[in-house]
């Protein structure tokens, strides 16, 4: 795999731009940019920076911590499906069932990313893994925009990843979560091979160490 060095102390690590040509000439003769901060016993960096048109699509199982690493760290603009889904089932009755109304708030999440992406600020958006059309479109307002999208995964345990859904009360069937399952494992062991998907500049790997440590996820000018 060819990866960048992270360095291993509390100071910032800010991704580097990457080429915003068409979809074609992307990344063209330039080797992706991978940093790995798994395995450093929490001596991981505190941020992350990157540019102020970039996006950043975090990723990995349900109950790995992606709603909660965003909440805590995120400076800037957020969009996660998990917000959307709490205001909508705030205004449902209890007793009425979320698979009835789950359309409704993916329609509702994908028209509020839309108008962020429309904006042209730098966003962090909530990825659960087995939407590779939502990184295809991301990656190309990125480009659009003369950013760079980058992704970060959340390397997490299957069985840690089902006692946060347990914390939270929240949980997928066992179908869904196989497939979760088979989706992230696919994406990080292609991008342990520095081999990112299609219009991604950059991939940040994390346990959860690294995510406990980081502090800040932001965008700079």
């Amino acid at each position: 795999m060819n990866r960048t060095t992270a360095y291993a102390t509390s100071s910032a690590v800010a991704l580097p731009k990457q080429s915003a040509a068409p979809a074609r000439e992307a990344c063209a003769g330039r080797a992706p940019v991978v940093r790995d901060l798994r395995d450093r016993s929490g001596r991981s960096p505190h941020a992350l920076l990157f540019g102020p048109r970039d996006l950043v699509v975090i990723t990995g199982l349900p109950g790995s911590g992606k709603s909660t690493l965003m909440s805590r760290t995120v400076r800037g603009v957020r969009i996660d499906s998990q917000d959307t889904r709490d205001r909508w089932a705030a205004r449902m009755p209890r007793s009425l069932p979320y698979a009835l109304y789950r359309p409704l708030v993916r329609l509702a999440h994908y028209a509020g990313l839309r108008r962020t992406l429309r904006a042209g600020e730098g966003a962090v958006v909530h990825d659960c893994g087995t939407q590779a059309w939502v990184r295809g479109w991301l990656g190309r307002e990125a480009r659009r925009r003369g950013g760079t999208l980058h992704l970060l995964l959340l390397d997490v345990p299957p069985d840690a990843a089902l006692a946060g859904q347990r914390e939270r009360g929240r949980g997928v069937s066992r179908y869904a979560f196989l497939r979760h399952r088979t989706a992230a494992a696919r994406l990080i062991r292609a991008v342990e091979r520095g081999d990112l998907p299609e219009g991604v500049g950059s991939a940040v790997l994390l346990d959860r160490a690294a995510a406990d440590v980081l502090r800040s996820i932001a965008f700079t000018g």
